[in-house]
């Protein structure tokens, strides 16, 4: 049986995760590929910490380069991160003719294009299913199982850590802050959140499927990012009172020629499975023109669930190594010919329905101003509802608008913000009603 020869840049939780199931399963492996996959060598900065399996003298070394220079290597896994190291590992591996498996989303999404034309000039892939969503084969699915498809949306919740946060402040009705600390506490969540909470993790996620779905270049930089900071228990509440939960969700949609490509908090109908997935988990639907709605769930991160997808790339390379080599499936899809710039629409122009959290005095009238404004700027209310509850000197007033355009909406609030009558600003949530 023919062996074919695996280095691990970084053995960190994925990067051991992937040693792991290489080593208990390679029987497994073998017979499914049909080649013995050995793991010739691993690098890390720290190769003394107990990592729970053995390895042989000389293993592990804390050279990378040790690993794209060797030339009795085929398949080298970038487990680093970041976009100085990793970056210069790809390169170096791809010019030595290797062909790479990377976990990186940050790296894809800001310098990828770059890096896929160089790996397509060498002959050499440069694959990542890893990257994005964990043990769920949604790279898979868009560039091999629905090659027949013309993709109308991608629609997920792509981030455990949001994810976790949201289910938290919904079961428990506790603030932002402290299903924040808990998540951190559990190790869901980093020291410094942003990332994660904030909204780039998930347009990262966001920028690399989308380019694989349209057959675009990848563009991080026009990705409309809303985070979830602002997202309080009253509001989660009265979604759930109007059939709703509130998720973070990734959205990219084509749209006449162009696309929408967005990430914020978004109120998604009980009908909706996306509106099922709590805790940590993940989950994508993808909108094919000839397979309807396919719903991809699982866990979008862990040592084994990211390992197994950087597992499922190192297969498919090794498979091809065994028919002769070359690239098998186009990285992004599409052939590199038909990879094209595709605009995505600014969220000013994008049409949908929203929900409105006015906090506002107790004033004969109030609702006649607010609802005046919203009709001037072609705004029409679905419904409108009031508690008693006391809020910064006034009450919340709560409004379902049907479908509307996002740069009218933005200039009502505005309005209705200067007006006198208001105590804080607006809060704006979009909804996301039905299917695509």
């Amino acid at each position: 049986m023919k062996q074919i020869n695996i280095g691990i840049v970084g053995l960190g939780t994925v990067g051991t995760g992937i040693a792991r199931l290489m080593n208990d399963n390679r029987d497994l492996i073998s017979a499914r590929i049909g080649a013995d996959l050995v793991l010739k060598k691993g690098a890390d900065l720290d190769i003394e910490r107990d990592r729970g399996m053995d390895f042989a003298p000389g293993q592990l070394t804390t050279d990378p380069f040790e690993i794209t220079d060797d030339p009795g290597i085929d398949i080298v896994a970038e487990m680093v991160g970041g976009t100085g190291i990793a970056k210069e590992v790809i390169l170096r591996a791809i010019e030595n003719g290797k062909h790479v498996v990377t976990a990186n989303k940050a790296l894809l999404a800001e310098q990828g294009n770059a890096l896929f034309e160089h790996a397509e000039k060498k002959g050499v892939n440069l694959t990542f299913e890893p990257s994005v969503g964990g043990c769920m084969p949604i790279i898979k699915t868009l560039r091999e199982t629905l090659v027949s498809n013309r993709i109308e949306a991608v629609t997920g919740i792509l981030n455990g850590t949001c994810n976790y946060i949201l289910t938290k402040i919904a079961n428990e009705g506790i603030a932002f802050s402290e299903a924040l600390k808990d998540a951190q506490d559990k190790g869901y969540a980093e020291a410094d959140p942003i990332l994660d909470v904030g909204g780039f993790d998930t347009a990262h996620k966001l920028a690399i499927i989308s380019a694989i779905a349209y057959g675009m270049r990848i563009n991080l930089d026009d990705i409309y990012i809303e985070g979830i900071s602002g997202i309080t228990p009253m509001d989660i509440e009265f979604a759930r009172d109007c059939g709703y939960v509130i998720k973070l969700l990734a959205i990219s949609k084509y749209d006449d020629g162009a696309i929408q490509a967005r990430i914020h908090p978004t109120m998604v109908p009980f009908s909706n499975q996306l509106s099922t997935v709590s805790g940590s988990m993940n989950a994508v639907t993808v909108a094919g023109d000839g397979v309807g709605d396919i719903v991809l769930f699982g866990r979008g991160a862990g040592m084994l669930p990211t390992a197994t997808a950087a597992l499922s790339d190192i297969g498919d390379i090794a498979r091809g190594i065994l028919a002769g080599g070359g690239i098998r499936v186009p990285m992004l899809s599409y052939q590199p010919g038909h990879v094209h710039d595709v605009p995505i629409r600014p969220i000013d122009e994008v049409d949908t329905h929203y929900y409105f959290r006015f906090t506002v005095y107790d004033r004969p009238g109030v609702l006649s101003k607010i609802a005046g404004i919203l009709g001037e700027h072609d705004i029409s209310i679905k419904s409108v509802h009031q508690i008693e509850r006391k809020l910064d000197g006034g009450v919340p007033l709560f409004m379902l608008t049907h479908r509307a355009r996002e740069a009218h909406v933005k200039q009502a609030l505005k309005e209705i913000s200067a007006l006198e009558v208001s105590t804080q600003e607006p809060v704006l949530i979009r909804i996301e009603e039905g299917g695509h």
